[in-house]
């Protein structure tokens, strides 16, 4: 990866888009660190501290690199470009039109389901920022209340959310990769430094053993290998294609595979799954605490860190991934494009038979891509209970998408090194 990055920096046309992505990331990180007005920032960190860290507000407080619980301008961070993308994606499943629109359409097609992702994600803004005002309207976190000191704060969230989705649209133009991953990639990297302190402090401060930290570090090392080489695993299903005569000249007869990634769907189940499983404890944050009877025992069950909780997750985890699965992969649609192209599996007849082998082999991938997500999202939990530290109830999840960003801009570089060494030479 860091050579990768410094043969880059050495090319000129690549080191300007690598210096424009770092200044797009400074104004991010700059937007981050401004509170929106009228609101008790001091107040709000505390309560996010103390209540909502392991609730859906706390996942999306580390999206947001802590802005989230800092009220600033740029609170809602890419959330809801990534609901409005998911939105959008699903509609075009099941509404025809938009169908036709993105498979059909062309340049003209793709342009317009991105102008409705545009609006989408405003409108999203617009409603998460009004639920994040009457949240800090119920718990008294605002310094002025009134109806035009509500307009602001919320127009400032949507302002904000907007922004942020225009400065990764520049990073995917004019820098490297896709914008809004690297912006994640650089929020959850934020938190990294606290994150490194809060553990020496524990250790310092007799919490946590040094055998123990050790054993995070190493234990993280390991996760990491383990997610690089998943992330690069595919399934290759061999296809090869008939000999055409077409004239005197001779078409096809050539060896190629179909491949199938192992973690197909990516970070979204983790992130879904979550979002849904927290729910209880999100509800339970804004309700009295129970001190005894049958509230106490309901809060023993939505308990974060409890085995409920980490039950439900799993389940919800394989469910989604399976669920993401049957959006990217059409079993039917991809045996008859084999099958119109000339291309069969060796061992399987064209038609039906390919399409039930093919979704068997999608389905069994499927499985063990599920099972790995849930272990790396139920380490951390494991891990906290065992060593009674739970302060890495969403590693696992910012793991993933961290080295998942990495890995595809390094092959973003790659591919644009590769293309320039290609264009010399055609020069």
């Amino acid at each position: 990866m860091f050579t990768t990055l410094r043969n880059a920096w050495k090319i000129p046309e690549l080191r300007k888009k690598l210096l424009f992505t770092l200044f797009i990331l400074l104004i991010f990180r700059a937007g981050t660190a401004i509170p929106v007005p009228f609101v008790n920032v001091a107040l709000l960190s505390e309560y996010f501290t103390q209540q909502l860290s392991n609730t859906v507000l706390g996942l999306y407080n580390a999206m947001s690199g802590s802005a989230f619980s800092r009220a600033s301008l740029f609170a809602l961070s890419i959330q809801p470009y990534i609901n409005a993308s998911i939105i959008i994606q699903l509609l075009t499943i099941a509404i025809p039109a938009l169908e036709r629109l993105q498979k059909e359409g062309g340049e003209d097609g793709r342009r317009k389901i991105a102008s409705y992702t545009r609006y989408a994600t405003v409108l999203l803004g617009l409603l998460m920022g009004y639920a994040y005002y009457v949240m800090l309207r119920n718990y008294s976190l605002l310094t002025e209340s009134g109806f035009l000191y509500g307009l602001v704060i919320v127009l400032s969230f949507t302002a904000g959310s907007a922004f942020v989705m225009w400065l990764g649209e520049q990073i995917t133009e004019f820098g490297i990769g896709n914008g809004i991953s690297i912006i994640l990639f650089a929020n959850i990297i934020s938190r990294l430094p606290s994150a490194i302190g809060t553990t020496i402090t524990n250790i310092l401060g007799g919490g946590m053993s040094w055998i123990a930290g050790v054993g995070i570090v190493v234990g993280m090392l390991l996760i990491i290998m383990f997610i690089v080489f998943i992330t690069n695993s595919e399934r290759r299903i061999p296809v090869q294609y008939a000999k055409r005569v077409v004239g005197r000249k001779v078409y096809g007869g050539q060896n190629t595979h179909l491949p199938i990634k192992v973690n197909m769907s990516g970070v979204m189940p983790i992130i879904f799954a979550q979002s849904i499983a927290s729910l209880p404890a999100t509800i339970a944050a804004f309700l009295p605490a129970a001190t005894s009877g049958f509230g106490k025992f309901v809060a023993s069950i939505i308990d974060p860190n409890g085995v409920v909780y980490a039950v439900a997750y799993f389940i919800l985890i394989v469910a989604f991934s399976y669920f993401y699965a049957a959006i990217q992969y059409n079993p039917v649609e991809l045996a008859n494009n084999l099958k119109k192209n000339g291309g069969f599996v060796p061992g399987f007849r064209p038609g039906k038979p390919t399409a039930d082998f093919i979704h068997k082999v999608i389905s069994k991938i499927t499985l063990f891509g599920a099972l790995y997500l849930a272990i790396i999202a139920l380490l951390p939990i494991i891990v906290g209970n065992v060593l009674n530290y739970n302060a890495l109830s969403i590693g696992g999840t910012s793991v993933i998408i961290v080295v998942g960003v990495a890995l595809e801009t390094v092959k973003v570089l790659e591919a644009q090194m590769m293309m320039r060494h290609y264009k010399g030479f055609l020069e």
